[in-house]
């Protein structure tokens, strides 16, 4: 995928920011620990749609009574 190919939705979009950033001047130990947290705000993410997903079922549910 190109960077380019999904502009920000907003101006100064963290995401564009971050994918932006260079890392060819980082250690093999900063690039893990980028790893790490990028892993860490992946799961925070799928947590928040489950919880979005579950919320909608729940009240998809009620209203079609």
């Amino acid at each position: 995928m190109d960077i380019d190919e999904n502009p920000p939705l907003r101006r100064g979009d963290p995401l564009a920011i971050l994918i932006k950033q260079d890392i060819d001047a980082l250690s093999v130990t900063e690039l893990e620990a980028r790893i790490a947290a990028l892993r860490s705000e992946i799961t925070r993410c799928e947590g928040k749609v489950a919880f979005a997903s579950k919320h909608r079922s729940v009240a998809d549910a009620l209203f079609k009574k």
